[in-house]
């Protein structure tokens, strides 16, 4: 279970890679004054609770500012907020799935809403979703995952997107020569850059030309597929009844991003590195180009101080790029989060004027602000437009693709992290030989495990 809560955590669009945090609750709406509520027409109070995760440095007081307008507006309405670790957080979900005592408002990440929707966990919002602009108003990637594919039903709404772009640093392509118009146009100008910048060196520090993690990381499916889905690759067959990752197509993919370390382009140290720690080799000026989320953004522009990376030469020598293309085209991974009612919930009316008013243009932008993903209207990611950095997020999300949304998928990535994490040993040396076979060995491995979970 804990393997199969830790590969979510990008896929949820965690962007603080918060772990072994403890539960933690706060009220809000608890002084408000009723002055402006007469006698009769006083609604009746009522206390509503939210589950929500580490999305932001101060979760908790975070959500309690975001929702203050609409307390503000409804002085008869409290607001108690839990924040779940994401450790527990699937296990104290489907428990209270299982039991129907749990809060009123619930956020899922994106990849867990099938699951939960299948346990009769959280309410159908089909005849709602309109009121918050509907299947229009959102990316395709992130309204596929408020369904179970293949059915109607609509049981959540988009609150956050996480999507991925390239950072790199202007100094090294500077000195390096590189053109980044010319490097991020396909995959074959893309590695000629890297070998340019490989070794490159900025106030007496040399950089490996690409940072990437390997095994240890929660992202190791989100980091893979873009490249399988550039490369013409799938995850599934067209009906979700089998697994198509092991094709040609998925195999050159992953012979490509993994062979990029194997060519010495990525320093093999950061294949026993994480995200956070990559993200972090990066603004010591470790490596010229990572791949992250738009939340990296914030980090390069908070000041130390309060706990970002604005004090590092990286933040003053940056920018962003959307990924490559590969012979299929672009392509990138969506994640992020949604919001949903919870099937016990006493108070679903309620619960759903909160989201229409999360769901709200300004509270959108508030809350992006604030976290640093993106927000999940496509309204509002359009208006961040104007920032440079957030245009290749903007860019990144016309071709970006989430996962099959289905129950399975849970089990399915668990097996998925196994088996990339295999291929990236054999890159690193640990186990057998890197090449095509080898590589299509554990490519076959996982689809023979992933189509019994299918089966099953």
């Amino acid at each position: 279970m804990m393997v199969f809560m830790s590969v979510f955590l990008a896929a949820c669009g965690s962007s603080n890679k918060e772990s072994g945090k403890t539960d933690q609750s706060q009220e809000a709406g608890t002084e408000k004054s009723t002055d402006n509520a007469t006698s009769g027409d006083k609604k009746e109070d009522v206390t509503l609770t939210a589950w929500i995760m580490p999305n932001s440095p101060k979760p908790d007081k975070d959500f309690m500012e975001l929702v203050k307008p609409y307390l503000d507006q409804n002085p008869n309405v409290k607001i108690k907020v839990t924040v779940l670790d994401w450790g527990s957080a699937w296990t104290k979900i489907t428990t209270a799935a299982t039991s129907g005592e749990g809060p009123d408002l619930l956020q899922l990440g994106t990849t867990w809403v099938p699951a939960i929707a299948a346990m009769n966990g959280i309410e159908d919002l089909t005849s709602k979703v309109e009121e918050v602009g509907g299947e229009a108003g959102y990316l395709p990637a992130s309204w596929n995952t408020t369904k179970i594919a293949g059915k109607p039903e609509v049981y959540g709404v988009p609150w956050f997107v996480d999507a991925r772009a390239m950072f790199y640093r202007t100094d090294a392509f500077a000195k390096a020569g590189v053109d980044p118009a010319t490097m991020f146009k396909d995959w074959d100008s893309f590695k000629e850059g890297l070998k340019k910048l490989n070794g490159v060196e900025i106030n007496g520090k040399k950089m490996s030309a690409f940072g990437l993690s390997g095994k240890n990381d929660w992202n190791v499916a989100h980091n893979i597929f873009p490249w399988i889905w550039a490369a013409g690759g799938e995850v599934y067959n067209a009906d979700n009844t089998a697994a198509a990752f092991n094709s040609p197509e998925g195999l050159k993919g992953v012979m490509y991003y993994t062979g990029l370390a194997h060519d010495g382009l990525v320093d093999k140290t950061s294949l026993e590195k994480n995200s956070a720690q990559v993200e972090s080799d990066f603004s010591e000026g470790k490596s010229a180009i990572i791949v992250s989320g738009a939340y990296m953004v914030k980090n390069l522009m908070t000041p130390a101080d309060q706990g970002g990376m604005g004090d590092k030469e990286a933040a003053k020598n940056f920018a962003v790029s959307p990924l490559p293309a590969g012979p299929a085209g672009q392509s990138t991974f969506i994640g992020g989060s949604n919001l949903t009612v919870f099937k016990g919930s006493k108070h679903k009316d309620e619960t759903w004027d909160v989201i229409k008013f999360l769901s709200s243009d300004e509270a959108q932008l508030n809350y992006s602000k604030i976290t640093g993903n993106l927000p999940g209207k496509k309204s509002v990611i359009d208006s961040l437009g104007s920032d440079p950095n957030f245009a290749a997020f903007i860019e990144a999300t016309k071709y970006g693709k989430s996962y099959p949304s289905i129950p399975q998928w849970g089990p399915t990535e668990s097996a998925l992290v196994k088996y990339f994490g295999n291929i990236w040993d054999v890159v690193a040396g640990v186990s057998g030989t890197y090449n095509e076979a080898s590589v299509q060995a554990q490519l076959d491995a996982a689809a023979k495990e992933v189509n019994a979970i299918l089966n099953q």
